[in-house]
């Protein structure tokens, strides 16, 4: 492939939601096994891609993140044009608002954004079976990104079932000002706690998800409650502003609560910001 200009693009990049996520075994390389629903939301990072000079350039703005390849965006950047043998030229803006380290997947959805944009900047040289499993390459989280509609993940999260009728729902999101790292969760995780995956999905689709409350599941939220105490009191505090359920989110800190309607959830956002310590957001799903 000749090297070439592209026009400036940008793109927004949403956070993600578990509303379910068991962890139903470990495998021999060291990665879990898992079974999630996640659902995309409307708290997004924007990246603005433009030709550069030889290589690749990152400038952050917003929250503080690295500007080097421990940024996913510059590693999926460098994944992208290795695997399609093309030297880059390329400036990256990434302006962020998606907390980081906080069970949102803000990373994961900028290093996907990155190969999707990047791809579609120089003529779609990759097809989506190439997109998947190099989106995999950078995380288990990635490849739920290339897509953003709620989704069943299975296998570390890369095996993805769309849930196309998934309901309006609103979300008030709070993101408590500690950082939880993924690992140590893991690490800590008593997996004889768990109980493997089973039916018990099929009766809410069948439902129309209706009883959304009775749904919610982390088997990582005791682990990091234990460690950190507010995540409790903020679950209980949505639940007092009206929320059908609370939940933490991947391995936390950020608790979400579920609302039915926009309304509801902005009374609620209110009602939230004056009780809780952290940040909070008002979301609804997010759509392309």
């Amino acid at each position: 492939m000749k090297e070439h200009a592209i026009p400036a693009m940008s793109v927004e990049t949403p956070a993600k939601l578990n509303l379910i996520l068991k962890v139903v075994g470990r495998r021999t390389d060291g990665y879990h096994e898992l079974f999630s629903l996640m659902v995309p939301v409307s708290v997004v990072d924007r990246l603005t891609f433009s030709t550069g000079p030889p290589g690749i350039h990152l400038t952050c703005h917003g929250i503080p993140v690295p500007e080097n390849e421990s940024n996913l965006v510059f590693r999926a950047a460098k994944a992208f044009f290795s695997r399609v043998r093309q030297r880059p030229c390329l400036t990256i803006s990434l302006t962020k608002h998606i907390p980081v380290a906080a069970g949102l997947g803000g990373g994961s959805s900028d290093g996907a954004a990155t190969l999707k944009a990047l791809n579609s900047l120089y003529g779609h040289p990759l097809d989506g079976e190439d997109l998947a499993e190099t989106a995999l390459t950078l995380g288990a989280d990635v490849p739920f990104f290339l897509y953003n509609l709620p989704s069943i993940a299975r296998g570390v999260g890369e095996r993805l079932d769309p849930v196309f009728d998934w309901p309006e729902y609103w979300y008030v999101i709070v993101t408590p000002p500690v950082s939880v790292s993924t690992a140590w969760v893991y690490n800590n995780l008593k997996l004889e706690l768990t109980t493997p995956e089973n039916g018990y999905i099929v009766n809410p689709l069948r439902k129309g998800w209706s009883a959304i409350g009775d749904l919610l599941e982390n088997d990582l939220e005791t682990v990091t409650t234990a460690r950190y105490p507010l995540i409790r009191s903020i679950k209980k505090v949505l639940v007092k502003a009206g929320a059908e359920g609370a939940l933490m989110s991947g391995s936390g800190p950020s608790v979400f609560g579920v609302f039915p309607s926009e309304e509801a959830a902005r009374g609620a956002t209110r009602y939230v910001s004056s009780r809780v310590e952290g940040r909070v957001f008002l979301a609804g799903q997010f759509r392309e």
